[in-house]
């Protein structure tokens, strides 16, 4: 039992009153006694971190990271959940080690962890901030629950090409709204006090500027000026550091010329120095022996000399530090006290959490059975669900809109590899969640509409050349009063190493979707994916269009209810969809070119072959009621600096419907000493609004709003003439002008 207690003894954790006390001496001196006492090894050991597996038994522990574990030799672990499994993990630590320091518990908690919420993106397409965070906050709750205390999210990697699997992790490309939902998730994530056992870890990724990967291929380099890493990828880290993260993940790219996990210039002189981060950086799973074969070292000994000189505090995998950092220490190469240094910040993370004074404080069975799938969980499933959907197009089909359908029908053929599916629902980086707790959109349309008689169909599948399912989709389609297509991507087919290199509905399901539209049958198109498709075709020949993203646990309920109108459509697009794939990259905010687009002159920016327009704007999406913007009231037409200016707009609802619409503020710097974008997103808000209701909408922007790094890299306002803009999405709107004096 004396071992059992011993990190307690040296420590005197009995005088205190509180393990969260947080008066710097306090728990600075703690620390400091315990560093006292580690010996090089153990130091480097709370640096290491350690993946746990998974068998048809359960979790799963390899028999040499359990030695290392009982060695001291391992700080942290990551795949490892459940109550009962982590308490051993944990019961190994504190109890079968020397010093009996608490294990941290991290886990790919990306949108939601047994119950599962929209992606990212398409959550992100809701704009809505306090739900966005109360999904961090529920999927923290769930994890805390199975006995985790860290996320690796929130993911906010400005991400602008499509092929880019991983882009379905972030929130778009928007800096402005990229770095408010960052905000929204670390705070949702970390809460107000990280001791709470309900509460996790945030750990935000991938510093830095990995959305840009070239050629949206993952793992591939980025190469980018200074000027456009720090206006457009940097502000939603920074945003989540303000907002109290206490981790940062490397990412895998180079960065000027330098992988990301060996950069002093990110580790260090922009995080630390620049932002005063004090929580600890983690690699991405191996990215330290990976800059092997980046290049920028020989031997993974000198990638770990780099990569803690650059200010890396934790290992994930590699296993790098622990062999070669005890070496690199004896040999001058770095000090014991950078390494004492990592070892602090880690160490107060688990201080932060409550680990010192209750070790078992997030493994409680009776709370994890209480708490995995609860009805909170499950009907904000259903809430962030219907919210993220995204209306793209309802047009009449014999002069009446299909949607939303009408409670009377008679039959539908519900077609597509998505009908009935529960898996591909929960689409990537669904970590624990159950499929078998999926609600598919068949089962949801049957609950929707109980009176139709309903047929399924899958038709197609998400790879191959096999037709042989369009015979009967095509005979129940010509059966049935109205065809539903349910087409996309599965679950594999984005998120990580999942890059491709076109964005056409996968397989044959295209000429699927033809075939059913030979048969002449109102068609509603349900599109599923995690990333912009494609669709130019259905947006010329189907009439009604619905981007449902993949949704999570409550998506086919979701789904139908939308179909329904029980729901009506409020999601706006956070990713610009392009018509091809050679309009790629394409953003609402790009620069103006010294030859802008003109129809009627051959040598302006243009293709020959495709508009410069994307099939789908940044901002858009449709409702079932219909919206009118009155012109923008200036408070002044001219301010100085750090005067508020007053913007006030009526919106009035002018359908038949009640309806959510999300109004959008840009501006544009019309003249700058480098050249601007055309337009800027610099505020929104989400208003609700009955059949003939109006409401005045206020926005309030200063010069803060409108600084950017001039010409000399200072980052600053400038005077000179704005254009603004309000409207519904990022390529409509009305405008007004003012000038900065």
């Amino acid at each position: 039992m004396i071992k059992r207690f011993l990190p307690i003894l040296i420590l005197g954790y009995s005088t205190l009153t509180c393990a969260q006390e947080r008066n710097g001496k306090t728990v600075d001196s703690h620390i400091d006694s315990l560093l006292s006492v580690m010996t090089l090894e153990e130091k480097i050991g709370q640096m290491t971190l350690y993946t746990s597996g998974w068998d048809v038994t359960g979790p799963t522990l390899n028999e040499n990271y359990k030695e290392d574990l009982k060695a001291g030799k391992v700080g942290a672990l990551f795949n490892a959940h459940t109550v009962k499994y982590n308490s051993d993990l944990q019961r190994m630590a504190v109890e079968e080690t020397r010093l009996g320091i608490p294990l941290l518990f991290g886990y790919d908690v990306i949108h939601g962890h047994r119950t599962i919420f929209p992606l990212p993106l398409a959550e992100a397409s809701s704009w809505n901030l306090d739900l966005i965070k109360e999904t961090a906050r529920l999927s923290a709750k769930e994890a805390a629950a199975s006995g985790l205390n860290w996320t690796f999210n929130p993911m906010v990697d400005i991400a602008r090409d499509p092929r880019w699997g991983r882009i379905a992790e972030g929130s778009g490309e928007d800096t402005y709204l990229g770095s408010l939902i960052a905000k929204a998730k670390v705070e949702g994530y970390q809460g107000d006090d990280l001791s709470d056992p309900f509460t996790v870890l945030a750990c935000v990724k991938h510093f830095a500027a990995y959305g840009a990967s070239q050629a949206g291929r993952d793992y591939h380099t980025v190469d980018m000026s200074d000027r456009v890493l720090r206006e457009t990828y940097l502000p939603p880290y920074k945003a989540a550091i303000d907002a109290g993260a206490a981790t940062v993940m490397t990412s895998f790219n180079e960065l000027h010329g330098v992988p990301a996990s060996g950069s002093r210039y990110l580790m260090t002189e922009i995080l630390r120095e620049e932002w005063r981060f004090k929580g600890f950086v983690v690699t991405d799973y191996t990215s330290i022996n990976e800059m092997v074969p980046h290049g920028v070292v020989a031997n993974e000994k000198e990638a770990a000399d780099l990569a803690l000189n650059a200010g890396v505090d934790m290992d994930m995998q590699g296993g790098v530090y622990n062999d070669h950092l005890a070496t690199l220490v004896n040999e001058g190469k770095v000090s014991e006290k950078q390494v004492d240094e990592a070892v602090r910040r880690i160490l107060e993370m688990k201080w932060r959490l409550g680990l010192f004074k209750d070790p078992y404080r997030y493994l409680d069975e009776k709370r994890e059975l209480q708490v995995l799938f609860s009805k909170e969980l499950m009907d904000h499933a259903l809430v962030s669900a219907r919210e993220s959907i995204v209306l793209l197009k309802n047009e009449p089909y014999n002069n009446k809109k299909l949607l939303p359908i009408a409670n009377d029908v008679k039959s539908i053929a519900l077609i597509g590899p998505l009908g009935d599916n529960q898996i591909d629902m929960l689409g990537t980086w669904h970590a624990s969640g159950d499929a078998n707790k999926v609600v598919t959109v068949l089962q949801g349309l049957k609950e929707a509409f109980p009176k139709a008689k309903i047929t399924y169909t899958k038709g197609a599948d998400f790879m191959g050349s096999d037709k042989s399912g369009f015979e009967e989709a095509t005979k129940n389609a010509r059966a049935a009063d109205l065809v539903i297509m349910a087409v996309g991507e599965n679950h594999q087919q984005s998120g990580e190493a999942a890059s491709r290199s076109g964005l056409d509905l996968p397989g044959v399901q295209q000429e699927l979707v033809e075939a059913i539209y030979q048969t002449g049958k109102p068609i509603v198109a349900l599109v599923m994916a995690g990333r912009p498709l494609t669709i130019g075709w259905m947006d010329e020949n189907i009439p009604a269009i619905v981007n449902t993203w993949h949704l999570g646990t409550m998506a086919g309920k979701a789904i139908a209810e939308v179909l329904a109108g029980k729901y009506n459509p409020s999601g706006k697009l956070t990713i610009t969809f392009p018509r091809n794939v050679g309009q790629i990259p394409i953003y609402y905010s790009m620069k103006n070119t010294g030859r802008p687009f003109d129809a009627d002159s051959k040598y302006t920016s243009k293709y020959l072959d495709v508009s410069n327009e994307p099939l789908y704007p940044f901002g858009y999406g449709l409702s079932y009621t219909t919206f009118e913007y009155g012109e923008p009231k200036l408070s002044k037409i001219e301010i100085k600096e750090h005067e508020n200016l007053t913007i006030e707009v009526m919106v009035k609802n002018t359908g038949e419907y009640e309806g959510q619409e999300v109004v959008q503020l840009y501006v544009r710097d019309l003249v700058g000493s480098v050249t601007r974008p055309v337009k800027e997103l610099k505020g929104f808000e989400k208003i609700s609004l009955k059949p003939g209701e109006s409401k005045v909408v206020t926005f309030t922007i200063n010069s803060d709003n409108l600084k950017f790094y001039t010409r000399d890299m200072s980052y600053r306002v400038e005077p000179g003439e704005f254009l603004i803009t309000i409207g519904p999405n990022s390529a409509e709107g009305k405008t007004a002008q003012f000038t900065l004096k």
